[in-house]
């Protein structure tokens, strides 16, 4: 199997990554507030308690297990881009290993914050809230809470395929709408909104993206 293909396969973990993390946020973990502005800190702490195995859980796949199949998506993906734009393979590498290594270590702060705050609860809730809330604004800042790296690397993946012509149009009207939504968490105002767009957008590139580099043919370089 060569690495384009690897890569497709890795494109589909990731789709099914963000689909996991999509159904527990909008059922199990609604009533916290959880991935909003309005999160209930004293809910996610007292949930915590009564056991942590599931949002640790949830952080593995999320942000784990995700950032370990995104990893190799980015090694893949510039040999789809390569033959015709290789200068922007070249960028789009640097800058999707970047975001997976900020998504990895949003992943494992939020399981600090996990197992510290179940560590604490029990004799003392008020500072196990207190720390889980600084380390899941840590967690938020690495990628948990703005997508402005990913929105990058996925906007930039997308325009090097237009240019080249490597991406399918609906790969790359997919990836632009994508990356605009995370560029748009800059913004106070519109972050929980464009980062729907983003998790709902890039679920859908990733599912695009997957196919392509499992059963396309390379493009011919001009």
């Amino acid at each position: 199997m060569t690495l384009q293909r690897i890569g497709g396969v890795a494109g589909l973990i990731c789709a099914a990554t963000y689909l996991f993390g999509f159904a527990f946020l909008v059922t199990v973990l609604a009533p916290f507030g959880y991935g909003t502005n309005e999160i209930d800190a004293q809910a996610v702490v007292g949930f915590i308690a009564t056991g942590p195995g599931f949002l640790i859980m949830w952080n593995t796949v999320i942000y784990i297990l995700n950032a370990l199949a995104l990893a190799v998506l980015v090694v893949a993906v510039p040999a789809r881009l390569r033959p015709a734009t290789p200068d922007w393979a070249a960028v789009t590498r640097a800058l999707g290993l970047i975001w997976a290594a900020l998504v990895i270590g949003a992943g494992m702060i939020g399981n600090v914050a996990v197992e510290r705050a179940a560590y604490l609860a029990p004799a003392d809730m008020d500072r196990a809230v207190a720390l889980w809330e600084t380390l899941h604004a840590v967690e938020l800042g690495l990628g948990g809470g703005n997508e402005i790296a990913g929105g990058v690397w996925i906007g930039l993946v997308s325009i090097a395929g237009l240019i080249g012509q490597s991406l399918s149009k609906v790969t790359v009207g997919l990836g632009l709408l994508t990356g605009a939504g995370g560029l748009l968490t800059l913004m106070p105002a519109l972050g929980d909104a464009a980062g729907a767009v983003f998790g709902l957008g890039a679920i859908a590139w990733f599912i695009a993206i997957g196919p392509t580099l499992i059963f396309k043919r390379d493009p011919i370089t001009r």
